[in-house]
């Protein structure tokens, strides 16, 4: 391969759901022995929370499951940032919707368009039923935090075998 997977999730502000996708994801990679092949981060469609860290809700709801979530700086996704990831993963339809239009801006809008893909489309019972977008905690409290966490690490689980699906098939071309 042509060096690492490039991964960036996608919020609204990228306080909440983004970077908990990230943490989770490293942790799942860096478990199944692949987390030099991915590089991953996060951002938002806004730039409401851009400078900040992780929502403290966030971070004790993955610090109660046993993940250790590094300081956070929240910032905006922009056009640009297209042609430095391989993969924008959004965590619900009006992401898609937003990355769509600012894929339009970037330097290869095709290539940036095929690039978005939403998180729960790696979780095959959320496929089942239908339901791939992930709801906002933010207005909720620490259940809804806790509800995103479960549906987040279901759908790293599926990206993280996905990915290593890919890693194993270029180990057996090299």
């Amino acid at each position: 391969m042509g060096g690492p997977i490039r991964i960036c999730f996608v919020c609204s502000g990228n306080i909440c759901r983004s970077p908990t996708a990230e943490v989770v994801l490293r942790t799942r990679l860096t478990e199944a022995g692949w987390a030099d092949e991915v590089v991953i981060d996060s951002a938002g469609t806004g730039p409401w929370h851009a400078g900040k860290d992780m929502d403290p809700r966030a971070r004790e709801a993955l610090s109660s499951h046993g993940y250790h979530p590094p300081p956070h700086v929240a910032r905006q996704f922009l056009p640009e940032d297209f042609a430095s990831r391989d993969l924008v993963i959004a965590l619900d339809g009006g992401h898609v919707s937003r990355l769509g239009q600012l894929a339009r801006l970037a330097e290869d809008p095709a290539d940036a368009a095929a690039s978005i893909n939403l998180l729960r489309s790696y979780d095959p019972a959320a496929v089942a039923t239908g339901e791939l977008d992930l709801p906002d905690p933010y207005y909720g409290g620490a259940a809804e935090f806790q509800i995103a966490l479960t549906q987040i690490e279901a759908a790293c689980a599926g990206l993280a075998q996905a990915l290593g699906r890919r890693f194993d098939g270029a180990r057996r071309e090299g």
